[in-house]
């Protein structure tokens, strides 16, 4: 077996690729031997590689070469590929990217390969048929948004994990969820945010901390409260003609959230940065006591040195219901790859169950088979994490409801117009109702 360790890429050499358009990189030597494979998160990468070494052994004279980028790179890279003709066999895929890779007519369709609905978890393999029926996407894995929060301080405020698990909310006053993430707040004085005299000009912890303004679908910020609100992004589940931005019900939503800063319970975007200060970056420091984030960060909260971290649901909306976005990634193979056939053998082992309990056996995310997403919670569990609250919402369909990212074409131009639009609203406390203007200019787009 010829197994070839990642290619690391930095971002300056990312960069000179996409103006150059006509570099070239290693999957420009891909041969009939070789499937080139990229993907972005480096936690992942020996769980891959432990795949690539069963298939080379199932694959005798197929080897895998996998390149590892961050995720700026990763899609400036990529979309460079596309152009200079560099691009890989395979390639991990976004839901929120592959409807312009689709109309682009850049990806490959897998109808040939054995991927059935019901062999993942709910909706993951259907959310990447195309407008034109066919299937551009192996199920990879999937993830949910809970709350993490620190132990101690929740103890320190009289809140227990009980409490935590059974928040509400509403956008008039916030309900449980707001009183409780007022009481996690402390000001330079030691007052909490619910104490007579709280100086919201002198915070040290905030309650919850911040992933900033959420662009066009607020996975971490504001959607699981839009979501539980019974708000839905587009006209229709997948392919939606019209996005929902101007309406009342999302307006108040995000109004009410945002408004958490103004009172001081919430980290200001001031302080939020999306390298060096993320919401999770803002707990590991002691700045904020809880945060909304993503199951793909489990393992990051879990690592925190000196803190004690624990994760709970997300709290249930003016629906009855608790809710969380439910992404899932995918593998697609490119259009112009050189080894097409090796790509779709490939691809074919990384959406079986033997691949996916390996991956779930390194207990990094939760592979998008049920066997696979079972290995994931017993590593979890060997390690001592509890993932209840974010698998929880994937088994009880009665407390919980899911939703995927939107799926639509155009989804850079969106990101460009929503983008300012909600740092605005963050920011500036630019009013809500200019999200109608936005929401126009987007539904214009695509009416083409």
């Amino acid at each position: 077996m010829r197994f070839r360790r990642p290619v690391a890429l930095t971002g300056a050499l990312a960069l000179s690729l996409s103006l150059a358009g006509c570099a070239q990189d290693d999957s420009a030597g891909s041969s009939s031997h070789t499937v080139t494979y990229w993907l972005w998160d480096a936690n992942q990468l020996p769980a891959y590689e432990a795949c690539a070494r069963d298939f080379e052994k199932r694959n005798p004279g197929l080897d895998v070469r996998i390149t590892q980028l961050g995720w700026d790179d990763y899609w400036t890279k990529l979309t460079a590929s596309f152009i200079a003709g560099t691009e890989p066999d395979v390639f991990t895929d976004h839901i929120q990217k592959f409807g312009q890779f689709a109309d682009l007519k850049v990806l490959e369709p897998l109808d040939d390969l054995p991927i059935e609905d019901s062999s993942y978890q709910p909706g993951l393999a259907a959310n990447w048929v195309g407008q034109d029926g066919r299937r551009y996407g192996a199920p990879k894995d999937w993830d949910t948004v809970g709350l993490f929060y620190n132990r101690k301080m929740a103890k320190d405020a009289g809140i227990s994990a009980e409490e935590l698990n059974g928040l509400d909310w509403n956008p008039r006053d916030g309900g449980t969820f707001e009183k409780t993430i007022a009481r996690l707040t402390v000001d330079g004085n030691g007052r909490r945010g619910d104490d007579p005299g709280f100086d919201k000009d002198d915070v040290k912890v905030y309650g919850l901390a911040t992933n900033g303004g959420g662009d066009g679908d607020g996975q971490t910020q504001w959607s699981t409260f839009t979501g539980s609100a019974g708000w839905t992004y587009t006209d229709e589940e997948r392919w939606g003609k019209r996005y929902n931005y101007d309406s009342e019900t999302f307006q108040s939503v995000v109004e009410w959230y945002f408004g958490l800063a103004e009172k001081g319970y919430m980290t200001p975007f001031t302080d939020w940065n999306s390298q060096s200060n993320q919401a999770n970056t803002q707990v590991a420091s002691g700045r904020a006591a809880t945060a909304f984030d993503g199951a793909w960060m489990i393992s990051t909260y879990a690592g925190f040195k000196g803190l004690d971290i624990g994760s709970a649901v997300t709290p249930a909306g003016p629906t009855g219901k608790r809710a969380t976005m439910m992404n899932g990634l995918a593998d697609s193979v490119t259009k112009g790859g050189r080894n097409k056939a090796g790509a779709k053998k490939w691809v074919a082992h990384l959406a079986s169950n033997a691949c996916q309990r390996t991956v779930g056996g390194y207990g990094i995310v939760f592979p998008a088979t049920p066997e696979g997403t079972e290995a994931a919670v017993a590593a979890y569990e060997k390690k001592g994490i509890d993932v209840s609250a974010f698998t929880r919402p994937v088994t009880d369909t009665r407390e919980f409801t899911t939703f995927s990212y939107p799926i639509t074409n155009y989804a850079a131009d969106v990101l460009a117009l929503m983008k300012p639009a909600m740092q605005d609203v963050f920011a500036n406390d630019a009013p809500v109702g200019g999200l109608d203007e936005t929401n126009s200019q987007i539904n214009l787009i695509l009416d083409q």
